[in-house]
């Protein structure tokens, strides 16, 4: 389902003035159109039991087009990129689109413009032709276009994805086009291969950008520093309203600040699985020193866990308790701690 596009108008001026002309239209000359209905003698030829969206085969601007979508819940017509360059109609002006296309997952899509085309429904005596816009967009998709409701309501159809079919009138009769089940099913099956690699994509992306934030140097006014000993002769320059985590830093005295836990007495010990990170994992675990705050000695064995290399418990608070925000240190006394963990 798509929302958004210019179909309404690509301000919320446009959008009032088009409301404001739909209420004074007056619908009179079309009155003596047939009833379009659906019925058995629709279902020949599909094969039931099934789920399937409707895509057919269309001529838009004197190409027949297969993996056409019928999408009565789109608020647009969508040509696809690709599908415009193959018909040689890219080197067209587009008309300028400024609302964005917005699709089931809320993603935001900017068109590349708009282009009227004509598009025909039917065969023969029975064939349909109207001039329709469609909303071009530069994006990886199994279909050629997309018919929303703009393309079925000039064309005055009614669609049904159970007897896969859509009628419409024409010349006081019913015209109809079938759907292309297979196509279908082909397509559904590409789109959500599509959509798996685009959220492996993302995910990956997202992965780089934390790393990258993690990775970033704040540079903070001299002004704003603080020197502070962390061992006999040894001083550094950190800042006053920060908590710094460099290895210079390994740890901090009791006297500066202690996490306590605040256990209900008699509560009882929740119990974990073992954690598995893997051998390069766990060499990288072995050498690195994350924590500063110690942890008060009676509650080092409330944070016991099990790993490869034996059972430890932390005797400098783990990030990830509940209330570990709540303990920061202070920027003096600072002094390098031993073992951050010792074993059971």
């Amino acid at each position: 389902m798509i929302s958004g596009g210019s179909t309404d108008g690509d301000s919320n001026r446009a959008r009032k003035a088009k409301g404001r002309r739909e209420c004074l239209e007056i619908d009179g000359g079309r009155r003596d159109e047939p009833v379009i209905s659906f019925g058995p003698e629709d279902l020949q030829g599909v094969s039931l039991l099934h789920n399937d969206v409707l895509v057919i085969q269309a001529r838009v601007a004197n190409y027949d087009v297969l993996r056409v979508f019928v999408d009565n819940g789109s608020s647009v017509n969508v040509i696809f990129k690709d599908a415009l360059i193959q018909m040689d109609l890219h080197e067209y002006q587009l008309e300028a689109v400024e609302t964005a296309l917005f699709g089931f997952a809320g993603h935001a899509v900017y068109p590349e413009g708009e282009i009227a085309l004509p598009l025909t429904l039917g065969t023969g005596d029975l064939r349909k032709t109207v001039i329709t816009a469609f909303t071009v967009v530069d994006t990886p998709s199994s279909y050629n276009v997309i018919l929303g409701r703009p393309a079925i309501n000039e064309m005055r159809a009614v669609a049904s994805t159970y007897h896969q079919k859509i009628k419409f009138p024409v010349k006081g009769q019913v015209g109809e086009v079938k759907g292309d089940q297979p196509s279908s099913r082909r397509c559904y099956g590409e789109t959500v291969r599509i959509d798996q690699k685009k959220a492996r994509r993302e995910g990956k992306g997202k992965e780089r950008q934390e790393e990258a934030q993690e990775r970033e140097v704040h540079f903070v006014a001299e002004e704003e520093q603080e020197a502070v000993e962390i061992e006999p002769g040894k001083n550094i320059r950190i800042a006053r309203d920060i908590c710094a985590t460099t290895r210079e830093l390994s740890g901090i005295s009791p006297q500066v600040a202690e996490h306590k836990l605040n256990i209900l007495p008699g509560s009882r010990p929740v119990k974990q699985k073992k954690r598995h990170f893997g051998p390069e994992k766990d060499k990288i675990i072995e050498k690195q020193g994350y924590h500063q705050i110690p942890l008060a000695s009676e509650d080092q064995d409330k944070a016991s866990f099990i790993t490869s290399g034996g059972t430890f418990c932390y005797v400098v608070m783990p990030f990830g308790l509940k209330n570990a925000g709540a303990t920061y240190p202070g920027p003096k006394d600072l002094h390098p701690s031993p073992e951050k963990l010792y074993p059971i």
